[in-house]
């Protein structure tokens, strides 16, 4: 997909081309890019347009952090939250925000793990030891692996920490659809928290912003952004899940199910592919999705995914901007449904969802890298 830093530019589908060509083609570096977003429209809060299912409220939690993306909260209730442009905020219970850690590349990911805050960059992942005790005075990150490939395009980096006590980092696609010799371009990978035992986890995932693990199973589930430039309606986004470590999930060779690539077909290896467990609408960018463990929603959703929908560029009439859920039976997804909409008004967005996390009162929270907030979602018996 384009990077996303360009994606609150206002302007026409052909120049978002243009500025795509030129981003890929190293004609346009990313201080001009800034530059050019920095001209940009601000996007007001309009929250009352948001529609929700019957008993559910939202709120905005926390605002004034500028392309907020992926969240993480600490033992004590703290909300650190990554973004586009360089910091990484802190939000405290009290819902005051504070920037924790400034100038970094592209700090989107980030979870919380032994009172240490640990945050991914292009090409290597960093550490804030006992943040939560420095938040006024942060420490100086300490380097944990900066091995990673620097390659810019899906350079950035959603990260967790799994139940294996393992940090699993994805390495996007350098492309639109390329197929590299590194084979850790279109992975997921993992190691151990302080950088050690680096290893491949699953191949053949374009561009993962998103995973979470199964709360009874403990299999690790993932967003997968599908290609561009086949039109409208083709390849589907997926939510795919990984029920072991050495799996194939088809790029380049096959996107969701079924849809060959037209270049790349005819070089797929002879391995057997896993497919989708759902095949999401083509281009809603699905990017963060998390399991619904908390107790504050009704029934229905527990063990649910929400997933945020950020919106798409490569489209006629855009499509997503929106919170979704995927009830499960069995594991087996049951039921998509929407969840929050009103992001999206006719053709012009206000927001766009970036990533959800579940918070230490059960409510939903989501990160918007438009209107520059964190939206809390709450329910009302």
């Amino acid at each position: 997909m384009l990077p996303h830093n360009l994606l609150q530019i206002n302007c026409t589908l052909l120049y978002k081309y243009i500025l795509y060509f030129l981003y890929m083609k190293k004609l346009i570096f990313l201080p001009v890019i800034l530059l050019i977003i920095s001209a940009a429209p601000v996007f007001a809060l309009s929250i009352e347009k948001l529609s929700l299912p019957p008993g559910f409220g939202v709120e905005v939690y926390a605002e004034g952090l500028e392309t907020a993306r992926g969240m993480a909260f600490s033992d004590k209730g703290t909300l650190f939250v990554g973004s586009k442009n360089g910091n990484v905020y802190a939000v405290t219970p009290q819902r005051v925000v504070k920037i924790v850690a400034r100038g970094l590349s592209i700090p989107v990911g980030l979870d919380f793990h032994g009172g240490d805050l640990l945050i991914s960059e292009i090409s290597r992942i960093i550490r804030l030891k006992n943040i939560e005790s420095n938040l006024d005075v942060p420490p100086k990150p300490q380097v944990v692996n900066d091995t990673f490939p620097k390659e810019r395009s899906h350079g950035w980096k959603f990260i967790k920490i799994g139940p294996d006590n393992k940090l699993y980092v994805p390495v996007g696609a350098p492309c639109n659809v390329c197929l590299r010799k590194d084979r850790r371009f279109a992975s997921i990978m993992r190691m151990d928290p302080d950088g050690r035992n680096l290893e491949m986890f699953a191949e053949g995932v374009r561009n993962t912003v998103g995973f979470d693990w199964h709360p009874d199973s403990g299999e690790l589930w993932f967003t997968d952004n599908g290609r561009d430039l086949m039109g409208d309606n083709l390849p589907p986004d997926e939510i795919n899940r990984a029920t072991q470590e050495g799996l194939h999930f088809g790029f380049p060779f096959l996107h969701g199910r079924s849809v060959e690539d037209p270049v790349f077909w005819n070089k797929r290896p002879q391995t057997d592919f896993t497919l989708p467990e759902y095949e999401l609408p083509a281009h809603v960018a699905a990017l963060g999705m998390r399991f619904y463990t908390g107790s504050m929603f009704p029934e229905y959703y527990r063990n649910g995914i929400f997933v945020a929908e950020h919106g798409s560029w490569n489209r006629s009439r855009k499509i997503g901007y929106r919170v979704s859920f995927i009830k499960l039976r069995d594991s087996s997804p049951l039921v998509y449904e929407t969840f929050v909409s009103g992001w999206l008004v006719k053709e012009t967005a206000w927001g766009r969802p970036v990533d959800v996390e579940i918070g230490p009162d059960g409510a939903l929270y989501v990160s918007d890298d438009r209107a520059n907030c964190v939206y809390r979602i709450y329910y009302e018996k």
